[in-house]
């Protein structure tokens, strides 16, 4: 489920504007959380110094000004301008210090971990273990699990195959994929959908010459529970990612939906 900001964590961008990203990386959609006071406060702010930034508004329904019409094939179908967070997949490998277990829904330890990748995950959805293999969420009110700080649930994991969900999957049951699945509300998106996001598109999909840029086509393919309304959570694999995205295109920015484009056709069926 993404978990975004409200799955989701989110780290800081250059404009001190934090993502709360709360997936389910394993199907993070429980557990997002809203923004705290002061990222609402840094949220503000960006808007009111950088008035520009958000308004690209279009009629909900309708189709794309031209502009965007050529990049997305010619056609599409604006559902308007969305809330956006992003969200990315905790590395054990990235964390040191204290030990706890984490279980799964049977109360059996999978592994014993840092306490700041059990606290990153638990919010995350999931992650890579050190040793090899993904964990995802399975289960809330396990009694035998530490409590999540940010959530104040307790979480049991599910091991899964790392060649299947090398990222985590997401609550469709798919494995999710950085710069490809995104979160929303079900209620307003429906598990599935094919979105074009046109300020996504040519953003970098790495720091290398060879990785490649973003064609703006996404699947939504995780939900989260404060993933409401408008809004969409990015997946971005990597925190490292998620700095680049938030300097380029902010959390809480805004950014134009469109379905049916013709550019994300190939998407249709994944």
């Amino acid at each position: 489920m993404p978990k975004s900001y409200d799955r989701p964590v989110r780290r800081v961008a250059p404009l001190l504007i934090a993502v709360a990203s709360c997936w389910n990386g394993s199907g993070s959609d429980y557990m997002k959380q809203p923004l705290t006071p002061d990222e609402e406060r840094a949220s503000l702010e960006y808007s009111r110094t950088n008035p520009n930034a958000q308004r690209k508004t279009h009629t909900i329904g309708q189709p794309p000004p031209k502009q965007e019409r050529d990049k997305t094939g010619g056609g599409g179908r604006v559902l308007g301008m969305f809330r956006n967070t992003y969200y990315d997949f905790p590395r054990e490998a990235d964390h040191s210090g204290d030990a706890v277990s984490i279980f799964n829904a049977s109360c059996e330890s999978i592994a014993k971990v840092p306490k700041s990748f059990h606290d990153a995950i638990c919010v995350q959805g999931s992650g890579s273990l050190k040793r090899g293999g993904t964990v995802s969420f399975a289960k809330r009110d396990c009694s035998c699990a530490e409590l999540c700080p940010r959530t104040n649930q307790k979480i049991c994991f599910e091991a899964l195959d790392p060649a299947a969900f090398p990222w985590g999957r997401g609550a469709s049951g798919k494995a999710i994929a950085p710069l490809r699945s995104v979160a929303a509300d079900l209620s307003v998106v429906a598990m599935g959908t094919v979105i074009y996001i046109s300020e996504l598109d040519g953003v970098p999909r790495g720091e290398g010459p060879n990785d490649g840029v973003s064609d703006g086509c996404f699947v939504v393919e995780d939900k989260g529970l404060k993933v409401q309304g408008q809004h969409v959570d990015i997946f971005t694999g990597h925190p490292s990612q998620t700095a680049r995205l938030e300097r380029t295109v902010p959390s809480n920015q805004g950014v134009t939906v469109v379905v049916d484009a013709p550019k994300c056709a190939h998407l249709a069926k994944r």
